[in-house]
This record gives C-alpha cells, structure tokens and sequence, in this order.
C-alpha cells in the first residue's frame, strides 16, 4: 500500500505521486533559503511561532493559519530560535488535481484565489467544514490495511480538497490584515508574470518601478530571494515545462513562446534545473 503521511520531511522537495502529506514539529530549524517546486504546497500551522515570504510578502503565522504556494512560486518560512514550528504540510500535484476535476469545477481554484487575494487565510474554529478534522480522519485512514484502503485513503483526500474549496467560495476563512510588502515589487512581479514571452530588460523594469536600476535589483532580492535575472529565468522554465507536458509543439518554437532567445541556453538551463533534457521530459510526461 503506498503511504501517504510520513513523520519525515523530503528536504529535496520531490513529488512522484498524487499527494504526500508530512506531521512535522521542529524547535530548531536550520534557514531554508527561498526556493519552489513544481508541485503545489499547502502547509496547515498548527502551534509555535513562525512566519511565511511568498513571492515578496511576508505572512506571520498564527495557529489554524492555511497556507497556499501555487506551483513555481517562490517562498521560505521564517522561524525563531527555542520556538517550536509545528505544521502539516502537504504536497500536491497539479495534474493529480486535473484528473478530477471538470469543465463546470476546478480543484485548483483555491491556490488561485490565494493568487488573487492572499495566499495565507485562517480557519477560525466551529464551522461548517472544519478541515483539521478531516485531515485527522484522513490520517487514521492512511495507516489502516483494510480492503482497497489506497483507493479510499485517495477518496478521502479528495473530499477533504473539495471542502476545502467550499470553505473559500462560501467565504468561511479569513484574510490577515498583517501582511508585509513593498506594492511596488509586487506590481513588478505581477508585471513579469504577465510578459514573460516579451523582452525584460532590468532598464525596463526600473523605468516600470519608477526608480533606479542599482536600487530595484538589491530591493527585489532583499524582498524575494533571488536577483530579477534567477526570478524571470525560473518563470521561463517552469511555462516551459508545463507546455512540454501538454502540449506537442516543437521544442525549439516551444523555446521561444516562453520568452528564451537561445535554444542551447534554454536546453542547458533546463536540465541544470530539472536534471533532465526538454526531450527526456516530454518523453517521461
């Protein structure tokens, strides 16, 4: 039977099945720098003291907080010394998520909206879907042997989604009023992930912000974790690989649609990220 929850953590962040679901509670955490996977991420705070950066906001994190990192978002938590950093987290697939959902419904409509509005909300007790039970029914289930348990441990995990989305559409979970950021970074992010497939030059971008190129690229590092060059580069590749995976258009066109100028450096970038050529991904996928 494939196990779903684990009491150890992948620090690699890999993902080769639908979900993967981790109870985990640290006290003295090493820094995780930023980073993103390709994969969705939905951690659930339980207890201690900690924050969440997600695309250049900072979330601070209180207990019953549900966090939401969509695919290629780039995120890192923050957490103190001697203070416990209690969580479940949850590893999702978004082509898990396509296979059931529909053309009148989407299973991913919750990491949208937490693009669209925040990507931390909080489930305040006594309500009518309340998740954390559901997680905890779900985690009994995982660790049974009874007939065709895989199947109903998936079931279950399924029902616990569409829950979960019924409690942002029927707007039981509550927007933090505390989160911190700099609108002007954030109106550039926004800005590169609507014009990948354009020229983005760092003149550009300053011109956009309304400030200095030498202030923008240390501003946009201290905020997001990565130079403006990394962020765009890691955009690029992940439009890619989704294209790769759904749709059959030449790779070298493939290249340029997401905004590379150079195959060979596209190729070489890819594979240094994904440990693997354009081709062998498509194959595989």
């Amino acid at each position: 039977m494939e196990e779903y929850f684990d009491s150890s953590y992948d620090k690699k962040g890999y993902l080769e099945q639908g979900f993967r679901i981790f109870r985990l509670r640290d006290s003295a955490m090493q820094e995780i720098p930023f980073h993103y996977h390709d994969f969705h991420k939905i951690i659930f705070f339980l207890a201690g003291e900690a924050s969440y950066i997600i695309e250049g906001k900072t979330y601070p994190l209180a207990p019953r907080d549900i966090l939401f990192v969509s695919a290629g978002e780039i995120h890192r938590p923050v957490t103190f010394p001697d203070k416990p950093y209690e969580r479940i987290v949850i590893y999702l697939s978004p082509q898990f998520l396509g296979q059931y959902s529909r053309g009148e419904y989407d299973l991913a409509q919750c990491f949208l909206t937490a693009r669209q509005k925040s990507s931390v909300m909080h489930a305040p007790p006594g309500r009518s879907h309340d998740l954390l039970y559901h997680m905890d029914k779900l985690e009994a289930a995982s660790r049974e042997q009874g007939f065709a348990n895989e199947l109903y441990t998936e079931t279950l995990f399924i029902e616990f989604i569409i829950l979960l989305n019924r409690s942002i559409i029927d707007n039981e979970l509550q927007h933090p009023a505390n989160i911190a950021c700099d609108p002007r970074i954030q109106k550039l992010l926004d800005y590169i992930n609507t014009h990948l497939t354009e020229e983005l030059t760092i003149d550009l971008l300053a011109q956009k912000a309304f400030t200095s190129k030498f202030y923008l690229m240390r501003k946009f590092k201290a905020d997001t974790g990565c130079s403006i060059h990394q962020y765009i580069n890691s955009k690029r590749l992940l439009a890619a690989k989704s294209l790769l995976a759904a749709t059959r258009l030449p790779i070298t066109e493939l290249c340029y649609q997401c905004g590379f100028t150079d195959y060979s450096a596209f190729s070489r970038e890819f594979k240094k990220n994904f440990h693997m050529t354009p081709k062998e991904y498509r194959d595989r996928h």
